[in-house]
């Protein structure tokens, strides 16, 4: 034989021996359970943390700490006058209201001009390594509330009159002072607007 013919005859008998190791796809057998492609459902998500899911969120950016109404807007009873809370917590031994609280303290003015005989009371908090034990000064205190009266008046001509500032200093804590974060808590405005 020569070789030619010897490389077609092994170039047959290889194909052949391919062809016969090709393997065929068939139905999986009838025993094995089959599974049909199952809807997922997606996390939902509440990104300010306020209670309400982002997708009903009216109020997407409410600060921590603020109650909210089922629209995740501050806290409005409807047909019974008005009634918002509002909180602000400040950097420590600072009274500068930052920009998130303005932004609170801005919608609490509308709700004010809406209910024009509408009152608020404006509580300054401190934190027990804010204030002096030997003079119980309360003075931090005292600021943080009338920077919050006075960027009503001043911002939204909100009259004097309808607001009320007290300071009680480190004498009502929400939160425990052995802790940074309990601290962080303590040094706060509370507000209450009502009608």
């Amino acid at each position: 034989m020569n070789i030619k013919s010897l490389n077609i005859v092994t170039v047959a008998i290889s194909t052949l021996l391919l062809i016969g190791c090709q393997t065929t796809t068939s139905a999986p057998p009838s025993d094995i359970p089959q599974y049909e492609n199952i809807r997922t459902m997606k996390a939902e998500i509440d990104s300010d943390g306020d209670g309400v899911l982002n997708v009903i969120d009216e109020c997407p950016e409410t600060p921590l700490h603020t109650v909210v109404d089922a629209r995740g807007c501050p806290f409005t009873l409807i047909g019974v006058g008005l009634k918002m809370e509002y909180r602000a917590f400040f950097a420590k031994d600072s009274s500068e209201l930052s920009p998130e609280y303005q932004l609170e303290l801005d919608k609490i003015a509308k709700k004010l001009q809406e209910y024009d005989t509408a009152t608020m009371r404006i509580e300054g908090h401190a934190s027990a390594d804010e204030v002096d034990k030997k003079l119980r000064s309360n003075s931090l205190a005292r600021n943080r509330a009338i920077i919050v009266k006075n960027y009503l008046i001043m911002q939204h001509q909100i009259d004097p009159n309808r607001l009320s500032t007290a300071s009680y200093g480190a004498q009502r804590p929400v939160a425990s002072s052995d802790t940074e974060e309990g601290r962080s808590m303590n040094r706060r405005v509370y507000g209450l607007a009502q009608d």
